[in-house]
């Protein structure tokens, strides 16, 4: 990652984190997205502290959400995300830092069902039951 894809303008921490999860939050629901999930992967991934799911109703409502939120985040001082999958609207992929989001056609996430993999129970104590 480089060092410029994200401004220092929103703070550092866990307390930007947390701002800007609630930004993506609030621009999801301002966008009419769908099943909205909140995963929290700190201490699980090196990839972020938050993953956020949610589901567009077709491709031009996908490609919009995302649009609205990329729009927000930049706003908002959280620098210019790196963004995949814009062109087809099937499966976006927003990586914004300390928070990933995945918005998904309904069919897509129902096929790839990231959530279940992310929010597997943690195994403790080396006990398989």
């Amino acid at each position: 990652m480089a060092a410029s894809d994200f401004s220092q303008a929103a703070g550092s921490g866990d307390q930007a984190a947390l701002r800007q999860l609630e930004q993506v939050r609030e621009s999801l629901a301002d966008s009419k997205a769908e099943d909205i999930v909140i995963i929290d992967i700190a201490g699980k991934s090196a990839l972020g502290d938050h993953m956020v799911v949610a589901s567009g109703r077709s491709n031009r409502h996908v490609a919009a959400i995302c649009d609205h939120l990329i729009t927000e985040l930049k706003d908002a001082g959280f620098g210019n995300p790196r963004v995949e999958g814009l062109a087809t609207g099937d499966w976006v992929l927003i990586d914004a830092g300390d928070v990933i989001i995945h918005v998904f056609r309904p069919e897509i996430r129902e096929f790839y069902n990231i959530e279940k993999m992310w929010q597997t129970p943690e195994i403790e104590d080396g006990k398989l039951h």
